[in-house]
């Protein structure tokens, strides 16, 4: 699996990720909406931590810096 994320990209995910779950944690968001937010945190972290988005990878998308 070729990574297609780069470092800010990862970073930004995983900062989304720890809003949405204080917004859970601080009941500022409930009920459903709080659910399919949580389901969206994780797959930020997942994404965010493996450095591979499948959707980048569907759109042609590649913000990984190239080395030369």
């Amino acid at each position: 699996m070729k990574k297609n994320m780069g470092g800010t990209d990862k970073l930004i995910r995983v900062i989304l990720a720890l809003i949405i779950g204080l917004l859970v944690y601080f009941e500022v968001v409930e009920d459903t909406l709080a659910y399919i937010l949580l389901a969206l945190a994780g797959i930020f972290v997942l994404t965010g931590l493996v450095g591979f988005c499948p959707l980048y990878g569907v759109l042609g998308i590649d913000s990984c810096s190239k080395q030369r």
